[in-house]
């Protein structure tokens, strides 16, 4: 169907997005179809469908609808018939899919099962386009106190100090950490420097009594649990060469 040359009205009733849905259900759109129903209207010469076609069919290193996850509101807007208003709502559905992604994931979160963090954040972390750092806190329960960022587009993840990450962990008052950070290039095979940083974290852990459970990376629809897996955890003694400096500032928090 070549949506370029008619309106919604000039379709037949049974080809138009609404019609079709409500016929057969949502399940019997195309992914520019869908897309035509939330964006509702069209521009001039073009009906709602084509634009989607035209949204799903944009350039660069991600397309279809995973584009529209990794595609900012200015970057939407320079598509011809999106405003700021068809933007937003674009990256409002890309929110929203991120989070019903993650709504089993977080029923399902165990603190001594890496899966189970991994799906938790997969949808959150694997379309990153930079590497994010974040902290999960646990109380003496294991229950999940909160998590948070700590940084955010690290070239060199062994520049990160213990202390950035036990002022979080002593600010919510947790006594076990998880760290979890992702690789944008999609491949989630530890760095020396993710093993150095796992082992700075944790001797620095001891000092304060604040154990570090697990270090996790997302990588795209894959993980690595450093910690849960001796195999990966093997490193020299020359790779754990440590700045003291970054000791003494920990431990006087």
């Amino acid at each position: 169907m070549d949506y370029n040359k008619k309106t919604i009205m000039e379709l037949p009733e049974d080809e138009r997005p609404y019609e079709k849905c409500l016929q057969n259900g949502p399940a019997a759109l195309s992914d520019a179809e869908l897309l035509a129903v939330i964006l509702r209207t069209g521009t001039r010469g073009k009906s709602s469908v084509a634009l989607a076609q035209e949204i799903l069919s944009q350039a660069g290193a991600y397309t279809g609808l995973v584009g529209i996850i990794h595609r900012s509101v200015e970057e939407l807007r320079t598509i011809p018939g999106i405003g700021t208003v068809k933007a937003v709502q674009l990256r409002c559905i890309a929110e929203l899919a991120r989070r019903i992604a993650r709504t089993p994931a977080e029923r399902r979160l165990k603190f001594n099962d890496p899966e189970s963090i991994a799906d938790y954040y997969m949808e959150s972390l694997r379309h990153e386009e930079q590497e994010i750092v974040l902290c999960m806190m646990f109380d003496t329960k294991n229950n999940l106190l909160g998590d948070e960022i700590i940084t955010r587009g690290t070239v060199n993840l062994s520049l990160i100090s213990p202390r950035e990450i036990f002022l979080a962990a002593l600010a919510w008052h947790a006594v076990q950490i998880v760290l979890v950070h992702n690789h944008p290039s999609g491949d989630a095979t530890p760095s020396p420097e993710d093993l150095l940083v796992t082992e700075r974290v944790r001797t620095a852990g001891e000092m304060l009594g604040i154990h570090l459970l697990d270090h996790i990376i997302i990588g795209d629809m894959c993980f690595e649990s450093i910690c849960g897996d001796r195999t990966v955890w093997e490193i020299s003694p020359a790779q754990l060469s440590i700045d003291d400096s970054a000791f003494f500032q920990t431990a006087e928090l």
